[in-house]
């Protein structure tokens, strides 16, 4: 399989050229990025390991899936791809912020991410991909924050960013269905 490209973007999110997966990290490029988060109906967050042979942040629990869209494809369509070719599962998905972060990880390769993140509910358990997932669980919000206050360095940099934002937001999301805003 070749190598992918990923999108180059400036700090407004406006394309300024592609380069190869690989190379964008090596030299710490600017690119595009989603991150997805799924809940459960009974409201546990499904958590993916990395699988253990992953390029960077092998063995690390982290948000469900994430990926990089290729030069052509919607962010969305790229958040949902990716969901269901690492976890099996379908659901619709909404968008809930973007951010912007940069960090050096193992390998010598650096993370340097305009990230959309993108959040869905669904009852169906994964179904993962071993070549990408090492295995995954259901978690409620009180426990996986407690875990990660205990064990920050098992979870993904990215993660660990933005997992209490996305927490605020899927409030916000309940109070205004609840309400019947949405």
């Amino acid at each position: 399989m070749k190598e992918p490209f990923v999108i180059l973007v400036n700090d407004r999110d406006r394309q300024t050229g592609i380069a190869r997966k690989l190379e964008a990290h090596k030299k710490g490029l600017l690119h595009r990025a989603v991150s997805v988060f799924i809940v459960n109906p009974g409201g546990k967050w499904i958590l993916q390991r990395r699988a253990f042979d992953k390029y960077h942040s092998k063995g690390l629990w982290t948000n469900t899936c994430c990926t990089h869209p290729v030069p052509g494809e919607s962010n969305i369509g790229s958040a949902q791809r990716r969901l269901r070719e690492e976890m099996g599962i379908e659901c619709d998905l909404t968008e809930l912020f973007t951010f912007t972060y940069m960090e050096k990880l193992d390998n010598d390769l650096t993370e340097n991410e305009l990230d959309h993140v993108f959040f869905g509910i669904s009852g169906k358990d994964p179904v993962i991909n071993s070549a990408e997932v090492e295995e995954w669980e259901a978690v409620s919000y009180e426990d996986l924050h407690s875990d990660v206050l205990k064990n920050p360095s098992d979870y993904t940099y990215w993660f660990k960013e933005i997992y209490e934002k996305v927490y605020l937001f899927i409030s916000d999301l309940e109070k205004q269905a609840d309400n019947g805003k949405i």
